[in-house]
């Protein structure tokens, strides 16, 4: 399984600090500076092409020799837009999606035929974007905080973890945004973000 990180419009070293911070949580060792470098993260360069384009996104993806693996989307802001896209793309193309995540996707519309997860700064993001499709578990910090501050930090992002029973009722556990996005990632079959 593969990790692809789609960021947003921000400063690079930020994606790193992202990393570090789940790092954190999973209990790898340090995490190596330039980790797109590394198995099995590849981190796409929002800072050279616009995140929002989900072509570009697909290119990256094209070129970096990853036919026949299952990838898992993280996305962040800007980035959830063209992540979306290119999951979608990547099905059509024959590749397999094991996951994704929208980190702070307000605005952007969710669907498709893999597991989808939605991480929000504050309760407001959560729940006026769930109306654009909810997917699975999810989780929204409380309280609430700065929109970078969630990718920048998310093992300081302390706030709900919510999740639907089989009889349709919502449960809500307290935990970071870190836990629940590493408790995920494992369970989709992601060895290790560095």
């Amino acid at each position: 399984m593969r990790l692809v990180i789609c960021p947003g419009i921000h400063d690079p070293k930020l994606n790193d600090r992202f990393l570090a911070g789940l790092s954190e949580v999973w209990g790898d060792a340090e995490p190596r500076q330039n980790t797109q470098t590394f198995y099995p993260v590849k981190i796409f360069p929002a800072h050279k092409s616009p995140p929002f384009s989900a072509i570009d996104i697909l290119h990256f993806l094209c070129n970096q020799e990853l036919a026949g693996e299952s990838l898992v989307f993280v996305s962040f802001s800007a980035g959830v837009a063209g992540a979306i896209g290119a999951a979608w793309m990547w099905q059509q193309l024959g590749g397999q999606v094991g996951a994704f995540f929208a980190l702070d996707g307000w605005g952007v519309p969710l669907g498709g035929t893999f597991p989808i997860h939605r991480i929000s700064h504050d309760s407001f993001t959560h729940w006026s974007s769930a109306i654009l499709g909810s997917g699975g578990d999810s989780f929204y910090a409380d309280p609430e905080l700065a929109h970078l501050d969630l990718w920048r930090s998310p093992q300081t992002a302390t706030g709900w973890h919510i999740s639907q029973t089989c009889a349709g009722t919502e449960t809500a556990k307290p935990t970071t945004a870190a836990k629940f996005l590493v408790h995920l990632l494992k369970q989709y079959g992601v060895q290790s973000v560095v």
